[in-house]
């Protein structure tokens, strides 16, 4: 095992180190969703440790483009990153980055997010998150690719009640548009593990949180307005309750994971189909904290490091939302040593301290 491949397998389980992927590490991976959150998080660790990797992101104007662009002159500063602005649903561009480069190795965190702007906009989640996916999907049965990691997340559980969340639960009732759009992903890529042996590995996320985080999301949005004096909307009346994920206990997870593409379950029985693994190489895995917090603890944390209080709008339960989230890491924690490891007051801290650092406040 070479030392980049041996990172990755810090903390794994005993017996596991015979499914280490055989792939040239020298060769680019590719990172879609460069730009994002989650993306560019994992470019940057890839690139420490030696990768070489291939971006690419359409740079759409969802959320601040200027963040994106500085995301992307962060990782600019690395020899081995190299930037193409494409959008998925151009399959032809897709095709000639695939041929150029050969990929072993493809990431897919790009994708229309958000559960509130799919009500308004569903369009764009079907064409960005349906479409530009199977485009995805096609270029890596062409080029053989070795593994397919891809985001899904926690919004696939829905209705669902019984808690923690489990990958081997059945999720069959989305309560959004984007929760749809997302387990389809997860339904597209069986399909092709299936019928062309692609290994593919999808990722459900539970409210990820940190530096360079996305200004749509709750700890901006609060932070800004805790900073400029101005009502924060609180929904469910507060009695909300996330399992709060910290971006470096999220990386640690992915670096572990795209380095072992799923082998088919042998135990998997049709007559009770697990949804978790399944005869394909196909497997799904929680990133979370499996610490759920009160949304007013997260609220309580970031008025602590401010040193102001919040002022307050109790709001009812938005469509679309969840009461409660909680990951069921169990098959993560076993096969990949992974443990999540930030305390959320120290999380919130280090989120603060870069927000008023970046935005100079």
């Amino acid at each position: 095992m070479t030392l980049r491949t041996a990172i990755f397998f810090q903390g794994r389980a005993e017996g596991k180190i015979e499914r280490e992927i055989k792939m040239d590490l020298q060769k680019p991976a590719l990172v879609t969703g460069a730009a994002g959150f989650i993306g560019f998080h994992l470019s940057l660790k890839m690139l420490r440790a030696g990768w070489q990797v291939v971006g690419l992101d359409n740079v759409n104007d969802y959320y601040d483009v200027r963040l994106k662009r500085d995301r992307l002159a962060f990782l600019a500063k690395f020899p081995g990153f190299c930037f193409h602005q494409l959008d998925l649903l151009d399959h032809l561009g897709i095709e000639d980055i695939f041929t150029k480069y050969s990929f072993e190795l493809v990431v897919n965190m790009a994708a229309q997010a958000g559960v509130r702007y799919s009500l308004v906009n569903p369009k764009a989640y079907v064409q960005s998150n349906i479409d530009g996916f199977l485009h995805l999907l096609e270029a890596c049965r062409r080029t053989e690719v070795k593994h397919l990691v891809f985001a899904s997340s926690s919004s696939v559980y829905g209705g669902n009640e019984k808690i923690p969340f489990s990958i081997h639960d059945n999720v069959d009732h989305p309560v959004s548009l984007y929760a749809a759009t997302k387990k389809a992903n997860e339904l597209m890529a069986h399909a092709y593990s299936h019928l062309y042996s692609i290994p593919c590995t999808g990722l459900r996320f539970f409210t990820v949180y940190g530096p360079w985080g996305r200004p749509d999301m709750a700890p901006i949005l609060f932070t800004r307005a805790i900073l400029a004096r101005e009502p924060i909307q609180i929904f469910n009346d507060g009695k909300m309750i996330r399992d709060f994920t910290y971006i470096d206990d999220v990386i640690d997870a992915l670096m572990r994971i795209v380095a072992r593409p799923p082998a088919p379950n042998p135990e998997w029985n049709g007559l009770a189909p697990d949804p978790g693994s399944s005869f394909a190489p196909f497997k799904l895995y929680n990133i979370g904290n499996n610490k759920p917090a009160q949304l007013m603890e997260f609220i309580s944390a970031i008025e602590d490091c401010l040193g102001l209080k919040a002022i307050k709008e109790f709001l009812p339960m938005q469509p679309g939302d969840v009461r409660a989230t909680f990951a069921d890491i169990e098959d993560t924690a076993r096969e990949f040593g992974f443990h999540p490891e930030t305390p959320l007051r120290e999380g919130v801290s280090l989120f603060v301290d870069w927000y008023r650092r970046y935005y100079r406040v």
